[in-house]
């Protein structure tokens, strides 16, 4: 069958699923390519969301994955504001919710992303409660942030990890008053450990960020439809006006759920399970971006990766993969993150208890450094905290699993390359 004669349908306007778009094309497949995409919005990237867009430092243009006009350009049909309800994998069909179409494929790529973890407690139903994932929940909450700036108004946030602080970042650039709950010890615990987790609490206290550590929020207290307080399992009260859910996310999966697909085990962050190549337990079904769990044999563990970086790589492999070429998805994690003066980003995969330690090279206290987390005198991943231009020799290091002495990572005169075999 030549690609003329062809359908690739991709579910999932995300960056993921727009990359894959772009990569089909561009990898010269000429058959029919169809992105279904359950936005209104064209597709987009995330990261501004909760950085230079909701700080109001960004266009709102300058969040879309391509022009508007390059969909036709390109000759690929684009459905927005529509949901597949049903894969049927042996008439290798897919399904529009809205009006029952039913659509052919070829070849599958599911890109479906992750939704916000909703807080189960009474009063989420309040007009002043929020979760940001998607383009519409930035813009409204750009605008609860600017009237909290100017009312004197007060953000709580549950959970401490990389969208909340960055919302709690921006909220106090606004000028609104902020209170994070978090259960674990610190910010940011199960992915940086304490130690790092503390830098991270010091500079938002600087910056006049409340912590409420160990504790969960057990209620939203309003008035007539309105946010006045959280309840939290510690018996105290936060006064509020708006309330930030940000508890994490989960991988969207009922579709391949009921298509039988195999799915991760969710205890250890399920998602739709793929091989190296993208590919799911239906040959002709692909995964990629927040909702692919994937082999990684550098780690030695199937990852689950939520991360702007994932879904750039990860959309153009699997549409390289569709297409029949030779694939091997194993790229190291990466992911960046900026709260008010501090910019940092991250390489590897380090869960706790996967390391022995962290070597610091560099001044913690000035927040100019990098920080290893190291097993056996190897690096399993590096953060780099306003020290800039270093992720190719970090990325390197973790590939090499070379064996370095904790002197030579700590020594900042030492050249990051040199410990690359």
């Amino acid at each position: 069958m030549v690609d003329a004669d062809q359908t690739f349908v991709i579910v999932g306007g995300g960056l993921a699923g727009a990359k894959a778009a772009e990569t089909l094309r561009a990898e010269g497949f000429t058959g029919r390519v169809i992105l279904i995409c359950d936005e209104r919005d064209h597709p987009y990237e995330r990261p501004p969301l909760s950085k230079g867009y909701l700080l109001g430092k960004e266009e709102r243009d300058s969040v879309f994955v391509h022009e508007p006009t390059w969909y036709a350009n390109h000759d690929v049909e684009l459905h927005l504001g529509q949901t597949v309800d049903a894969i049927d994998r042996t008439a290798k069909t897919v399904r529009f919710g809205e009006d029952g179409t039913v659509v052919r494929y070829d070849k599958l790529l599911l890109a479906t992303g992750a939704e916000p973890r909703r807080l189960d407690i009474p009063g989420t139903d309040l007009a002043g409660v929020h979760h940001l994932r998607r383009l519409a929940h930035a813009e409204r909450l750009k605008g609860v942030l600017a009237a909290l700036g100017r009312d004197n108004g007060h953000l709580v946030i549950a959970g401490a990890g990389w969208i909340g602080l960055e919302v709690a970042a921006a909220a106090r650039e606004y000028g609104a008053e902020v209170t994070v709950v978090e259960p674990e010890p610190t910010p940011l615990h199960g992915v940086l450990g304490p130690e790092l987790g503390q830098l991270f609490a010091e500079l938002h206290r600087e910056h006049g960020v409340r912590f409420c550590f160990g504790a969960r929020l057990t209620e939203i207290v309003g008035q007539d439809g309105m946010v006045l307080a959280a309840r939290t399992d510690d018996g105290e009260e936060q006064p509020a006006h708006d309330v930030l859910a940000a508890i994490g996310a989960a991988p969207r999966v009922s579709l391949a759920e009921a298509a039988g697909l195999e799915l991760a085990d969710r205890a250890h962050g399920g998602g739709i399970v793929v091989d190296d190549r993208l590919r799911t337990s239906d040959p002709d079904i692909y995964a990629a971006g927040d909702v692919a769990a994937f082999p990684h044999a550098l780690f030695d563990a199937r990852l689950r990766v939520e991360h702007w970086a994932n879904a750039l790589n990860g959309g153009p492999a699997a549409a390289r993969a569709m297409l029949g070429q030779e694939v091997v998805y194993d790229r190291v994690p990466y992911f960046f993150s900026d709260q008010y003066d501090l910019g940092m980003e991250y390489s590897g995969w380090a869960p706790p208890g996967s390391y022995d330690e962290v070597v610091i090279r560099g001044d913690a206290g000035k927040r100019e450094f990098i920080a290893f987390w190291v097993k056996d005198h190897r690096v399993l991943a590096g953060m780099n905290v306003n020290v800039w231009d270093v992720t190719e020799p970090i990325q390197a290091l973790i590939r090499s699993q070379a064996q370095v002495s904790t002197e030579s990572l700590a020594d900042p005169h030492v050249p990051l390359e040199s410990l690359v075999p």
